[in-house]
Formats: structure tokens, sequence, C-alpha cells
């Protein structure tokens, strides 16, 4: 059973490729076959025959079944299809992408695409069997949280229940990660999705999937070490080739005055022709603070649960130096894209607290954004680390596919409209009234 990829008719005989989700076979329907003359592109049909070798001269070595073929002996017609707004038997790049996200069931079928989902499936599968064998837990943390500075503006959900106050979406489940860590778990894992209303380009969506991870009781290389095994099972699992191991380090410094730039590629210009090779490394030794010109004022340039070096603690809690300071900070970054962002966290509540300080934040702030966390670091809490590789960017570096779009199977455009569903978009008014809102009038 399957969909007619392709139909030819050759007089008395009729051929079709079938396809389903393993690929495509040739179907033979000879004149005594009823309704062979019937089938259209992407009619959905049931058939029975006999599988059959083909000719050494007719095999297909560009598929996997081209060396057979099916002799039909039924053909049920199961339900049919009105011509297709869009071709799904090329590759799809040259179709307008708000034709493919509109009908994105239809865009999904192409096999291209479908090798993307599997592929992504397989990273998936690989990540957890390589987190688990190295005793992770996974464990999902919610969507519906308080808000937290993440470097992006929050999805912002209204409660019914306590009109005036919002939920907000996570960024990334960073402050549930590390209370599962005071709360003893040590090594954790998700298949997270974070949420950030941001500007979108061709590696980041509103939602994006990252592989998210902590540990505790460890230092900034075990955590290094358990995302570079990780990589390395994923990508050679994927048939791709590492271009160096172990993964080449640079501090931040290094980085800039090399390459001008935190992202970069170590590949040659010969080995870049080559999609088959990765070439991942190491960027450490982050700023802990950067100047903000729009507040005119320090914040952090990660996060603000980064640890600073340990040489550099005294001058956090003295605020001295502050442009010079270091967090145990680091990302992964593979031919010139940044795979992942980690770092040691902040488990002293006395330092914690500094750094908000530093930021700008008031104690009635400090208390009210973040106090929970605080106090949690007061009932024992131990030193932890961890990491978040993004899946999408991975999985499209995989494939070689130009942007994250390809390989999540509803997207949202470039103006950040839903696939297939048309949203965002407007509720009834009596929504609003249950939650105690009304739109103002744009002052434009």
């Amino acid at each position: 059973m399957g969909w007619v990829h392709a139909r030819r008719d050759h007089g008395k005989i009729i051929f079709i490729d079938l396809r389903d989700r393993s690929g495509l076979v040739q179907v033979v329907f000879t004149p005594k076959i009823e309704g062979a003359t019937d089938l259209r592109l992407e009619y959905v049909v049931k058939i029975t025959g006999l599988v059959k070798a083909r000719p050494a001269s007719m095999v297909n070595d560009k598929e996997s079944n081209g060396g057979y073929e099916v002799e039909a002996k039924t053909l049920e017609i199961i339900s049919t299809a009105e011509p297709l707004p869009i071709p799904v038997d090329t590759d799809g790049y040259d179709i307008d992408e708000e034709m493919r996200l509109k009908y994105r069931y239809l865009d999904l079928r192409r096999l291209r695409m479908h090798r993307n989902m599997q592929v992504r499936h397989r990273v998936t599968t690989l990540a957890r069997e390589y987190l688990n064998k190295n005793d992770f837990i996974e464990i999902e943390t919610p969507l519906l949280t308080k808000t937290s500075p993440e470097g992006a503006r929050d999805f912002l959900v209204p409660s019914r229940f306590h009109p005036g106050k919002f939920y907000a979406l996570p960024q990334a489940p960073q402050q549930y990660k590390q209370l599962l860590m005071i709360a003893g778990f040590e090594r954790y894992y998700q298949i997270a999705h974070a949420l950030r209303d941001e500007d979108l380009r061709g590696n980041r969506q509103l939602e994006h999937t990252q592989i998210d991870m902590e540990m505790s009781f460890v230092t900034e290389k075990d955590v290094r070490d358990m995302v570079e095994g990780m990589m390395v099972h994923i990508a050679e699992a994927c048939g791709k080739k590492i271009w160096k191991k172990p993964f080449p380090v640079f501090t931040y410094e290094e980085a800039m005055k090399e390459f001008g730039a935190d992202k970069f590629d170590l590949r040659s210009g010969e080995e870049k022709k080559d999609p088959n090779i990765l070439a991942f490394s190491w960027v450490i030794d982050f700023p802990l603070f950067e100047w903000d010109e729009d507040g005119k004022r320090y914040t952090f340039a990660h996060n603000p649960f980064s640890a600073p070096k340990p040489e550099h603690v005294e001058k956090v809690m003295k605020a001295e130096d502050l442009p010079n300071l270091r967090a145990q900070q680091y990302d992964l970054v593979c031919n010139g894209v940044e795979m992942a962002s980690g770092g040691v966290r902040i488990s002293d509540p006395k330092v914690q607290r500094k750094v908000f300080e530093i930021m700008g934040l008031t104690d009635k702030q400090i208390e009210s954004r973040f106090g929970h966390l605080i106090h949690a670091y007061e009932y024992g809490a131990p030193p932890h680390a961890g990491m978040a590789p993004g899946l999408d960017r991975l999985v499209a570096m995989l494939q070689n596919e130009p942007n994250i779009r390809e390989v999540i199977a509803f997207p949202v455009n470039s103006s950040g409209q839903t696939s297939v569903m048309d949203a965002p978009s407007e509720v009834d008014k009596k929504q609003l009234d249950e939650l105690g809102l009304r739109i103002a009038k744009s002052k434009e």
C-alpha cells in the first residue's frame, strides 16, 4: 500500500512508482489488471503481486529497490487525489516557501523530507542511547513557567484563574534543570522545546529543540568530554567524518584574534567542498559580563547563572574589573555554526545575588524573579554544569540542509506564520473576556 509517485503508460503495459515510507518500487500492470488506466499521481492504492528481480540491464542503481519490481495481480484504489498545488516528486528547493508551508503535509511527502525526518529520529535515538548508557535520567520540565532572562523576549500566556497574571513559555529549561541538580538527580537530560520571541533567520525559529543536559559534581572539562563523546557517537553513526579528535580548544580571546568571531570553520578550502567532514571545536573562557549600551549597565554575556572562573570570584564580590572577568562558559562550534552552549552554574547564593546586583537588579527584583532559585541554593547545592546542543542545527548539518526549517516537520516561515494552520490568528471576544484582556488600537 502507498501512493502513486509516478506513472508511465506504455500502451498495453502501465508502470507506476509506488511510494511509502521506505522508498519507491516499480509496479508493472498488464492489460488484465482492472483500474490501472485510472491511476493518477498521489492516489492511494493497495496492490498484491509478485516481487521479481529486474533484468540486469534494467536495474536502477539510484534506488534502493531498483533491482526489483512488482508484477501486479490485483489493484484497489483506496483514495483519489486532486491535482496537487505543489509537486512532491522533486527536492522542492525551487518551490515558493509560502506554498510549501501552506501545504506542508504534501511537502513532507517528498523523499528528501522523509529522509530528513528519519535522520532526525535517528539522531534523537542516538542521543538518548548515549545519555542513557552514561547514567542520565530523562525528566520533563514544565512549559508553563515564569519569565526568565535568556537573551530573548518571552512568549506570555495569560492566566484565567489569576486575572492580570501571566505564565511564560520557557526559553530554556535552565532553572528547572539546576533545581533537579539540587534535588539530587546528578545527571539529567531532556529533548526539550525552547520558545523565544525573537527575530527569525535560517537557523532560528520561534521554537526549537535542544538536547538539554545537566550534571552534578563535575568540572567544565567533564561536561565537554561528555558532549564531545555524544557528538562523535552521533556523527559517525550518521556516516560523517570528524575533522580532528579530540576537538581543538580555543579561548574566546584566541578565537577573536585568529578568526575575528567566536564561530568559525577550521576546514580548508578543499575540505569545505566535502560536506561529510565536520570540524568541531570548543570555545572557552567567555566574558562574564558585557556592557549594554541601551540600558547603560552591565548584563550577562550568556546567561546570569554562569559561574565566574574561580580566580575571579573575589573580584565579582567586589564588583571590580568587570570587563575582564571570565566565565566558566563554553560553546561548541562546527563548520562555522554554533552547535551548543553551556557552562558551570553558580551554586553559591551570595555570588548569584551579587551577579544580579551588578546587572542592576534591586533586592526586591531579585527576590521576586529569582528568589525560588537562590533559596534552593541555601539547602545544599552541589556544584553542577551543563550544556544544550541544538537538535535542529545538528540534523540540518548532518543532512547538508541550508536552514533548520528543512528538518522541522511544521516550522514557521520567515514572518512567524505557522505551517498549515495559519497562526497567529484572532480569537473570539469571549475568550478575551474570560482572560480579562482587550486589544488596544495601534497608536500609529
